[in-house]
């Protein structure tokens, strides 16, 4: 279907994803073909845009077409946008929050611990937290609160939910920090039935270390690192380089486990001690606060 023939957001983004298909381009290539033109289209961005039902902004919508060799039409892609907008399709800003895939240097024995704002400002719309059904239902990956929990000393591996020993029915997943400043995807606590992707896997390595995994449908896998100086500081991204993802050490404490970075002497707790739902986990001193215990569940 012509892209001025689609009669809604939902027909428009999946003309979107016919046109990737025939350019037979990954997200990675198509980023790197949109640079050589001097667009700028991140491929976490992109993953982004195809998997919602709302309008891509213009920039990016521009940015694709030309990346997919389709640059001929792209009058006709953006004219059928904005009509779409202007008939009440409007575009919801796309933040690029997926997985983070540069090869920088990490800090793995980074501490801090920010203060960041007053606990009732923290708040995320409803809206952000929603998973489209169709992750649902490709990955059946909602996690029964009745599955078993590590025995303290020997955390359950494989497949796993982890979560805020105090607020329970939180996992820590991929969200957005709530400052806005970092564009990639960082370690949040949401609502565990409205976070079923990407998946945990938590990966013994020996020496009582483990990594932490995140499996995404579409970004694929990444592991947990803490990030240094040149982020912000302390709090975790998956990393496609699992090379370089941060090896953990889970140490029992009051029926659950602190989880700590090897190489530092950091604990990995919420911000500013926080239990409100998108609070980020961040390394900072092991203090045995309650935010520094967390339930390691089999998925």
């Amino acid at each position: 279907m012509l892209p001025n023939e689609v009669r809604d957001a939902a027909g428009f983004i999946a003309s979107m994803k016919r046109l990737k298909e025939r350019s037979g381009l990954t997200y990675r290539e198509l980023e790197e073909r949109a640079a050589r033109s001097g667009d700028v289209l991140a491929r976490s961005t992109l993953a982004d845009v195809l998997r919602r039902t709302s309008l891509p902004r213009p920039e990016v919508l521009g940015a694709f077409v030309r990346a997919c060799g389709d640059g001929e039409r792209i009058d006709a892609w953006l004219a059928a946008r904005d009509r779409l907008a202007a008939t009440g399709a409007i575009a919801a800003p796309v933040a690029e929050r997926d997985f983070e895939t540069d090869d920088r240097p990490q800090n793995e024995a980074s501490v801090v611990a920010r203060s960041r704002r007053p606990k009732s400002s923290a708040l995320l719309g409803a809206t952000t937290l929603v998973v489209p059904m169709l992750a649902l239902v490709t990955w059946g990956l909602l996690s029964g609160d009745s599955a078993e929990q590590g025995t303290p000393g020997s955390p359950a591996d494989g497949w796993v939910t982890i979560r805020p020993a105090r607020t329970a029915d939180l996992c820590l997943t991929d969200g957005r920090d709530r400052d806005g400043v970092y564009d990639s995807a960082v370690a949040v606590q949401l609502p565990c039935a409205q976070a079923p992707v990407p998946r945990t896997y938590l990966e013994p390595t020996g020496e009582g270390l483990y990594r932490i995994q995140w499996h995404h449908p579409q970004m694929g896998k990444g592991c947990l690192t803490v990030m240094g100086d040149d982020q912000i500081k302390g709090m975790l991204e998956p990393r496609q380089n699992c090379a370089q993802g941060t090896l953990f050490r889970l140490e029992p404490s009051a029926g659950a486990f602190r989880l700590r970075p090897a190489g530092g002497s950091g604990c990995i707790g919420i911000v500013d001690n926080d239990t409100t739902v998108g609070a980020e986990a961040i390394e900072e001193r092991c203090s045995g606060a309650a935010d520094q215990r967390f339930l390691v569940r089999a998925d």
